[in-house]
Parts: structure tokens; sequence; C-alpha cells
């Protein structure tokens, strides 16, 4: 009987780890592949937009998007927009030269919420000068780039949950004898 129970066991955990390593990518998160202009990229003058492209497709709703210039201001201008992966927000003429900081916050297809920033630098201060909007809305923090794993890995619990199961199988066959 307990060989029985042992085998059972081996059974649930050589599957359970088969599952695990053949459903890693379903686990994944939306990440960052690409900004527009790069990261650290320096131009002559501002861009009339800046985008950022994901992985996969991102939800339009509470999608936010600013950027922040050398001095201090909110440069975006508009709403972001949401195209498929791509978000995108306008950036307002009359920018000074200097470092530009874009931080996003947006909701992947899966529902996970997906913050991070990067730079550019402007070498050329543009010939009308135009002030800084002040945004109402408090501006998403700029945060590290986003971790691929979303946080802690579950595949401890998981590993430690077939443990139990298997030490209460045990026990209870042993107890049975």
């Amino acid at each position: 009987m307990l060989t029985h129970v042992l085998a059972a066991a081996a059974l649930a955990s050589g599957l359970f780890l088969g599952a695990l390593t053949s459903a890693g990518p379903a686990w994944a998160h939306a990440a960052r592949i690409a900004g527009d202009p790069a990261d650290n990229a320096e131009l002559a003058q501002s861009p009339p937009r800046v985008s950022a492209t994901f992985n996969e497709e991102m939800q339009p709703e509470f999608a936010a998007m600013t950027v922040v210039g050398p001095d201090g201001g909110q440069w975006g201008q508009g709403t972001p927009t949401v195209d498929g992966a791509v978000i995108s927000v306008g950036v307002r003429g009359g920018a000074p030269a200097g470092t530009y900081t874009v931080n996003y916050r947006a909701t992947s297809a899966d529902g996970h919420v997906v913050t991070g920033s990067w730079s550019y630098r402007v070498t050329t201060a543009a010939t009308a000068s135009a002030a800084p909007v002040s945004s109402p809305v408090a501006a998403p923090e700029p945060a590290a780039a986003p971790s691929s794993s979303g946080g802690l890995p579950a595949w401890p619990f998981a590993v430690a949950a077939v443990a139990v199961v298997a030490a209460g199988a045990v026990w209870a066959v042993r107890r049975r004898s």
C-alpha cells in the first residue's frame, strides 16, 4: 500500500514540475520593449510625441504617460493614446534644452499594471519658450524597469504544497498499518 502512495506522490510531483516548466511564458507580464525616443537618446530638438511599445497589447483604460522636463515642469500635451501595444502622448512645443523623463503607467491585456520610465536629452532649446503646464493629476512615480517576475515566484509555494500532500499521504498510510 505504501508503494502505491509513494508512486502516486511521485507521479503528482512529476506532473506538477512538468507543468511548471512548460507554462513559464504564460506567467510573464507585459514589459516595455522600446521607447521613442530611445532611452538616453540625444536629440537636436524636442520630439512632437513620445511613445512606449510593449510586448503585448495594453488596455486603454487608466493609461498614463507624462513628460517631465529639466525644469521639473510637465511637457506632455493631451491625453495618452493606446494603440494596441503602443502608448503615446504629445509633447508641447517650446521645450528647453536638457534631460526629459517619460513616466508611464498602464494596464496590460492580462490585467497587470506596468510602470516605468526612461529619459532622453534635448540639446537645443526651442526658439519660442513656453511655460510648462502644471498637472492637476498626480503623475506616476518614476520607477525602475519593470520586473519580468512581477513579485514573488509561485513555484516554491507549489513545491511546498506538493510536499505537504505527499507527507500527509505517507502519514495516513503509516497510521493504517
